[in-house]
């Protein structure tokens, strides 16, 4: 069987070197067309559902970990997960972080005998693999790597947490106008386009920012991230039920929406 594979890279020079040395070393491979941003390369596997990803931790809009948590989040039950590659300039607090979750990553610029284990590794990988998408093992594959990013993205998150103080009021502007929301009165923020919304009880508000930089700013014991793109806060939830899918839908206090917790952060939702 052919494997498929996904390059996702900013920079020309190094996606083009890479997919050369890919071509010789592994000659069966099949590379889809590179990627050069995260939303293009989460768009493109979703739609192809390659076997293999590398992915550029440093790319626009979208880091290479933020697109593997995406593709965790929404890659269909039925499909195997592919296995992920992270590339990466020399960082020794990252490599820290690949290395204690056993993390598959490669070094920029990736030196060609590294390459080859890599591709030795991933070759045995999809070798031992079972043939039917469906089995428990791709189920199993899944579960692993949800775990594994969870516990990437919680790590590197680190550094920034604490760097700023917890916001006490969001301030949202319509037109000259700014309105003051205390923060508990916030039930949930959700990630809309260049904007972030925040739903209170009441009335719902646009600020301009993303959910990436107001996070750091929340108070992590009070709002809970659930979903790449919605932070609510915990004393908001008033019951979650899981699908049969493996999300969690979530009712709110006070409102008739409902919201959804992804795989990734279904582990928050526990009976104690």
């Amino acid at each position: 069987m052919t494997t498929t594979a996904l390059i996702a890279e900013d920079e020309p020079l190094l996606a083009r070197a890479l997919a050369a040395d890919l071509a010789a070393d592994w000659p069966e491979l099949r590379l889809l067309p590179v990627q050069g941003d995260g939303a293009s390369a989460l768009a493109l596997a979703l739609q192809a559902r390659p076997e293999v990803c590398f992915l550029d931790i440093r790319m626009p809009a979208m880091s290479g970990l933020e697109v593997a948590a995406a593709l965790a989040e929404d890659w269909p039950e039925a499909a195997t997960f592919p296995l992920l590659i992270f590339v990466t300039a020399y960082d020794q607090y990252a490599l820290q972080a690949f290395d204690a979750q056993a993390a598959d990553y490669l070094v920029k610029p990736v030196q060609r005998p590294r390459l080859q284990a890599c591709i030795a590794r991933l070759q045995q990988r999809l070798a031992a693999r079972a043939p039917t998408p469906c089995s428990g093992d791709g189920q199993d594959a899944l579960a692993q790597t949800v775990r594994q990013l969870r516990s990437l993205l919680e790590t590197m998150a680190l550094p920034q947490a604490g760097a700023a103080q917890h916001l006490q009021v969001i301030q949202a502007q319509v037109g000259s106008v700014v309105h003051l929301v205390p923060i508990e009165q916030v039930l949930y923020f959700e990630a809309a386009d260049k904007y972030v919304r925040v739903v209170t009880a009441e009335r719902e508000h646009l600020i301009r920012l993303s959910l990436r930089e107001l996070l750091p700013q929340l108070d992590p014991q009070r709002f809970w991230q659930i979903h790449r793109g919605t932070v609510v806060q915990a004393r908001a939830i008033a019951s979650a039920r899981r699908e049969d899918s493996g999300k969690l839908r979530l009712s709110l206090v006070g409102r008739t929406e409902t919201l959804v917790a992804s795989r990734l952060y279904a582990h928050r939702f526990k009976g104690m």
